[in-house]
């Protein structure tokens, strides 16, 4: 390009000599025409000059504009050669000049950290990952690249800040030889690495003169490249930069394994108890909450012997509207004591209240037990827990209502032929289904289905057996008696089929 830029000055200067020449001979025959003219004029005013001279004039004319035209073309392309600049993003000019003459700066920043992330099991774990950023700014302080990178470590092999900072560098001047940039100054804020590369200390280890190699050999790449000592805080943007993919790295580490299900799930799809440190996924607790809220029991941490109790507000991203509803009402159920419960007594109410929320009314108005459901309005006897008897005591209800007492006996009698429960604590009444013989309440109360007697400490207090095999096994279903025969009936026809196809080959 300088080659082009001398040859076209060269025949500038020429065409300039020629030009000059030109116009000293025109000056010559002007002269001589003029006295032409004179003398002509003297013949005849009317005489007009030759067309020839002033085709003449009209050639140097266009030949002047031309010249003018093409210095002016000549310092333009100079000026637009030292003031334009290439905007970021937009591609590499086709001239080369532009990167030979600007200078670069680039900045790079190797960072080496210890992070706790959380391990399996809801332990902690510290884990040391390496990371690096690197920025190339253009004379004009604009960003015209980049880079934030995770760095791959091998596990038992020794990493230290010399050969993060090392493998920035190299990642740095590869960058700046794949933008084709020829001249750049590097910024360092590591004084080992700065003295290693500037030849001022000897490298000890192989691996540091496997790094000073590799940056000796990209160095190569640039007509210009000096490498310049700063303070950690003038590498900020690139410290930044390695900062962000650490960081990348430790959101990807955020996993925990359950201990019920064995999987390795995300972080965020754990719950955990208040009060105590264990750690369940969601799918797993959500089955645990749902099996005891249909048992009528509220839900603890499933940890074995963990007491702490699972709060609605943790369960209600998992569970559905309908166990949500369960769940309140289980906790109403819960914080009310024994002696405290009433029910409304209208079948299509049923709603659970305490003494203290059924709206009382003025004695003058009903009596001394006229309570009013705050649900459904309806007004009962909080002693006969039964719709308001207006007019009648307590007493005279119950001899004119002795039908109650008789179902009231008839459920009784049904529960003892049954051998249904009620349980001493709460007096709720308790059939087993199947399973052993130790039933848990769902207030929590523990006691032997056979005599009734509590166990204490998740031990018998009676020599009862523990079960009936017809309990656990559950053979007998309704509708299906137990026959021997059903289990070896396909059996004997295949027997007979077997002895016809043995006796047809032999």
């Amino acid at each position: 390009m300088n080659g082009d830029m001398e040859e076209l000055s060269r025949i500038t200067a020429e065409q300039h000599r020629e030009f000059m020449a030109a116009l000293a001979v025109l000056s010559d025959q002007e002269l001589a025409y003029r006295l032409q003219l004179v003398e002509a004029m003297a013949a005849s005013i009317a005489s007009k000059p030759t067309p020839t001279i002033s085709t003449n004039d009209s050639d140097v004319n266009l030949q002047t504009l031309n010249l003018q035209k093409l210095e002016t073309q000549f310092k333009d392309r100079l000026i637009i050669q030292s003031e334009t600049k290439r905007p970021y993003g937009e591609g590499f000019p086709s001239s080369k000049s532009e990167n030979d003459s600007e200078v670069f700066r680039v900045y790079f920043k190797g960072l080496l950290s210890d992070e706790i992330v959380n391990g399996p099991c809801s332990s902690n774990k510290t884990v040391t990952v390496a990371a690096i950023g690197v920025a190339i700014f253009d004379s004009t302080d604009e960003v015209i690249f980049e880079l934030k990178k995770p760095l791959d470590l091998i596990e038992g092999d020794r990493i230290c800040r010399q050969r993060v900072e090392g493998q920035a560098l190299i990642e740095a001047l590869k960058a700046a030889a794949a933008l084709e940039l020829k001249r750049i100054v590097v910024f360092c804020d590591y004084y080992p690495l700065y003295q290693f590369v500037n030849g001022r200390w000897p490298p000890k280890q192989q691996k540091t003169r496997d790094i000073l190699h590799h940056v000796n050999l990209l160095q190569k790449s640039f007509t210009y490249c000096e490498l310049n000592l700063i303070a950690l805080e003038d590498v900020k943007f690139a410290f930044k930069l390695a900062r962000e993919a650490i960081s990348s790295q430790i959101s990807q580490e955020k996993l925990d394994n359950c201990v019920l299900c064995l999987e390795d799930k995300s972080i965020d799809q754990f719950l955990s108890a208040e009060g105590c440190t264990h750690r369940y996924c969601y799918c797993c607790v959500k089955q645990h909450v749902e099996v005891k809220l249909l048992n009528g029991v509220l839900p603890k941490c499933p940890h074995g012997g963990c007491k702490s109790e699972l709060k609605i507000e943790s369960c209600e991203k998992f569970l559905t509207p309908k166990f949500t509803e369960m769940m309140r009402q289980l906790l109403k159920e819960d914080s009310i004591p024994v002696a405290e419960k009433v029910y409304c007594p209208y079948p299509k109410c049923s709603t659970l209240m305490s003494k203290t929320e059924a709206l009382r009314h003025p004695r003058s108005v009903y009596g001394y037990g006229a309570r009013t459901c705050y649900k459904c309005h309806g007004n009962f006897c909080v002693y006969c827990r039964v719709p308001w008897h207006e007019n009648i005591t307590c007493d005279e209800y119950k001899r004119r209502n002795s039908t109650s007492l008789v179902d009231e006996s008839k459920l009784k009698n049904l529960a003892a032929r049954n051998i249904w429960w009620q349980c001493i604590k709460c007096e709720h009444v308790i059939e087993l289904a199947a399973g052993c013989y130790h039933m848990t309440c769902r207030c929590g109360y523990e006691f032997c289905y056979t005599c009734g007697a509590e166990w204490k400490n998740k031990k018998a207090t009676c020599n009862c057996p523990l079960w009936d095999e017809e309990c656990i096994v559950g053979i007998e279903e309704e509708g299906y008696k137990y026959d021997e025969s059903n289990y070896f009936e396909d059996d004997l026809k295949h027997d007979v089929v077997l002895s016809d196809e043995y006796d047809k080959y032999w």
